[in-house]
Parts: structure tokens; sequence; C-alpha cells
């Protein structure tokens, strides 16, 4: 049982590097913000911030747990087109008027 725990253990300290990436969002204003960062979190970044004037998404994660696809993927779901995905029109068409950000052809 000792080697099991031992195992375990040093697959966690090798497992808990958190990584950071930025990617960019397009949103319009602090309802979008609060928005995309709760997404973000919600789809297991431990830290999310997403700064208004230059559109960038900055967000800490385990890579055990979620990657920059799938929270890309998330925030595309909920409204907010990136980098590489886009929103669904009907939910863009959805969010309050203040959030309706100038979308990418």
């Amino acid at each position: 049982a000792s080697s099991q725990a031992h195992d375990h253990s040093k697959m966690n300290s090798s497992q808990t590097a958190t990584k950071t990436e930025t990617f960019k969002v397009w949103g319009q204003c602090e309802m979008c913000k609060s928005r995309i960062e709760k997404t973000a979190k919600a789809e297991g970044a431990s830290n999310a911030f997403w700064d208004e004037k230059s559109q960038m998404l900055s967000v800490t994660f385990d890579p055990v747990k979620t990657n920059k696809d799938a929270l890309s993927k998330k925030i595309a779901s909920v409204g907010h087109d990136t980098e590489k995905y886009k929103a669904p029109d009907e939910v863009y068409a959805e969010l309050p008027g203040c959030c309706h950000y100038e979308r990418k052809k």
C-alpha cells in the first residue's frame, strides 16, 4: 500500500503546475467581463482576467482539468467570439444590447 501512496503523491506534485494562456475574446462592457471570467472559471480556470480595452483574456488553469481550447469553446458557447470559435448567432442575439460587440466576419 505504501508504494501505491508514494506513486500517487509523486504524480500529484508533477501535475500541480498551472498554465497561463492569453487569447482574444470579443466583448463590450462590464457585464461581458463578468460573464467571460465567470464562464472561464466554471470551465476549470483557477483565475481569469478579461481586459476590456485589449479584448484579451488571461486564464490560469490546471492542464489536467482543462485547456485553452475547452475554455475558448465554452466562452463562445455563452455568446462571446474567441480567436478560435464563433459564438452561435442565436446565443449572441440573446445577450443584452450593451454586450453586442462588433463581430468579425
